[in-house]
């Protein structure tokens, strides 16, 4: 009896054991799946529309190449994501101006590299050098300006200039410094290629080195792209622009999504936390009826435009513009084109850009009624000596359709067309060009509007140049107003050249200059106001709308998006975004 009752004993104490360690074993795996939980939790994943064309810093101008390069390469200066003033960024305060050297002194932070090297002003004289001996294409034109640059000591720098500059820290001190220790012998090479730029943008960048606040970690081209926290970027802990930085995000996952529907549904069932990515309005109902949605809706900084061919009759008659800009409803491309989602547009400069937007110029057309619209033009021609078969204004000042407007000289208008973007590729471009069609057919205009692929459409504008008007737009314009120059001065006037309406003015083109030469920002924004002012009254282009950028997130894991013009989506958001819990 004693034997039997020890191995009972004994039997209990191994049953004990055996539950114990099933305990314990339960208890380390809700341990494991709850840091797990915790883990992905810090895990953002964002939907992007298409894959990045390259990550290499020279040939990944793609607007989604660009989201990637622009967490990893980071610039001297950026702006202030509520101000939209510049503001230091890898400098470690404002630059110092010399008027008689013509001189920036610029202070570096104390930063590093990726893989822990020291960020010096070794770094920002290789960058420079860089540009210059191989052209960089968007940079190189701008740092021009720059006579020489010499560093003081590890973080100190001047800047020598060739002439005062008003787009020094806007537009070449926010360039992205590249480091030396990566692109050094890669310079080499190329130097010695027989096509040195082609080289670099051929060659093949794996692990960017970058000082921004994440790095490369994988990447499974169509698939995903994984980037984690950079334990060395500098802003971490950092209040800048009133945001204390992090990331407080351990790592992004980016998911390439080849259609907005796909992502959308990913969106709404927590797949991804962010589509980074403009939203069409079609959209919004469905997202804003979901409770874990969260939709933003932000100013643009974008143009888009109708414009003339002013070198050739009958558009280089400015009353005939101006009439076309009086008889286009901006209220109604804004309630059935843009659905509400956007504002109407009466100036070059977007209103969001508060600083340099002059609300001052003139509006054609604003607050009409549609039939006042037709008045309205209808006096501006005539005053100006045109004359019709049948008058779109009848004696008892009632509308009629009218027919067969002739010109001043009284040649029967010829037939023409406004070139548009194809409907797949733009609908509201493309809607907006029957819209005022139709507007301009009413007061006796023999017009049509003509969709043609978006590349014929450049080429015949800015290459060949054979045209009447067209329909276009610039979805992120710079905030520094200074493309008013190469927009509208005669110098730019060419075959490719950004003057593509071939507008001529010597009053504007001395404006132009002057403004470039302008280092303080108050005496210049008189200067931009006045070309404002000039180009409405002139109207080359007529501005039609701004759409706002929608954009959605899911708000089940994070919080903290930043809101600013053109959107949530950007280095400030991905640097202060949080886990909820």
């Amino acid at each position: 009896m004693l034997t039997k009752a020890k191995n009972l004993n004994r039997n209990g104490r191994s049953l004990l054991i055996v539950f114990l360690h099933m305990f314990l074993v339960i208890l380390m795996t809700g341990v494991f799946f709850s840091c797990q939980k915790k883990e992905e939790v810090k895990l953002l994943k964002i939907g992007l529309p298409e894959e990045p064309k390259s990550l290499n810093l020279w040939l990944g101008t793609d607007s989604n190449s660009r989201k990637i390069l622009s967490l990893i390469y980071q610039s001297l200066y950026t702006r202030d994501p509520k101000t939209l003033e510049m503001i230091p960024w890898l400098a470690k305060e404002e630059p110092v101006f010399d008027k008689e050297k013509l001189t920036y002194t610029v202070k570096l932070r104390q930063a590093k590299w990726s893989d822990g090297s020291e960020f010096t002003s070794e770094d920002v004289l290789f960058t420079k050098k860089f540009f210059f001996d191989f052209k960089i294409p968007r940079y190189y034109s701008k740092w021009k300006i720059i006579k020489k640059l010499e560093a003081i000591d590890e973080h100190t720098i001047v800047f020598h200039l060739q002439a005062p500059s008003a787009i020094f820290l806007s537009r070449v001190l926010t360039a992205p410094m590249v480091s030396k220790k990566e692109w050094g012998q890669i310079a080499v090479e190329a130097m010695n290629a027989e096509k040195p730029l082609k080289f670099l943008q051929d060659h093949s960048i794996e692990n960017p080195l970058g000082t921004g606040p994440f790095t490369l970690f994988e990447y499974k081209k169509g698939a995903y792209l994984h980037m984690k926290k950079n334990s060395h970027f500098f802003g971490t802990g950092k209040t800048i622009a009133n945001h204390l930085l992090g990331p407080y995000v351990d790592s992004i996952l980016f998911k390439i999504y080849g259609t907005s529907d796909v992502a959308i549904l990913a969106l709404k069932k927590g797949d991804i936390d962010m589509y980074w990515w403009d939203i069409q309005p079609g959209y919004l109902e469905d997202l804003k009826k979901d409770p874990n949605i969260e939709v933003f809706l932000n100013k643009k900084s974008a143009l888009y435009y109708m414009g003339f061919n002013v070198r050739k009759p009958p558009f280089d008659d400015k009353a005939l513009r101006q009439s076309i800009a009086t008889i286009i409803d901006k209220d109604f491309i804004l309630t059935r084109i843009l659905q509400n989602y956007g504002t109407p547009m009466y100036s070059i400069v977007p209103s969001g850009n508060v600083f340099w937007h002059n609300p001052n110029v003139r509006r054609y057309g604003e607050g009409l009624t549609p039939e006042d619209h037709i008045k309205e033009a209808y006096k501006i021609l005539k005053d100006a000596g045109y004359t019709w078969e049948t008058e779109p204004v009848d004696d008892n000042g009632d509308i009629v359709e009218g027919k067969g407007l002739k010109l001043p000289s009284g040649k029967v208008m010829d037939k023409f067309v406004i070139l548009t973007p194809p409907a797949d590729y733009d609908p509201k471009r493309a809607f907006a060009g029957v819209m005022i069609q139709e507007w301009m057919r009413k007061i006796g205009m023999p017009v049509s509007a003509r969709p043609m692929s978006f590349n014929s459409l450049l080429d015949t504008v800015k290459g060949k140049r054979e045209f009447d008007a067209f329909i276009l737009g610039y979805g992120k314009l710079n905030l520094d107003p200074d493309y008013l120059r190469p927009f509208f001065h005669s110098g730019y006037n060419k075959p490719r050249g950004w003057n593509m309406s071939g507008y001529t003015n010597p009053v504007y083109d001395k404006l132009a200059n002057e403004q470039k030469g302008i280092v303080e920002s108050k005496e210049r924004k008189k200067v931009i106001w006045e070309m404002q002012q000039i180009l409405m009254e002139d109207v080359p282009y007529i501005p039609l709308y701004n759409p706002h950028i929608l954009e959605a997130v899911s708000t089940k894991n994070f919080k903290g998006w930043i809101e600013k013009v053109n959107g949530i989506g950007s280095i400030w958001s991905l640097c202060v975004v949080k886990p909820k819990n």
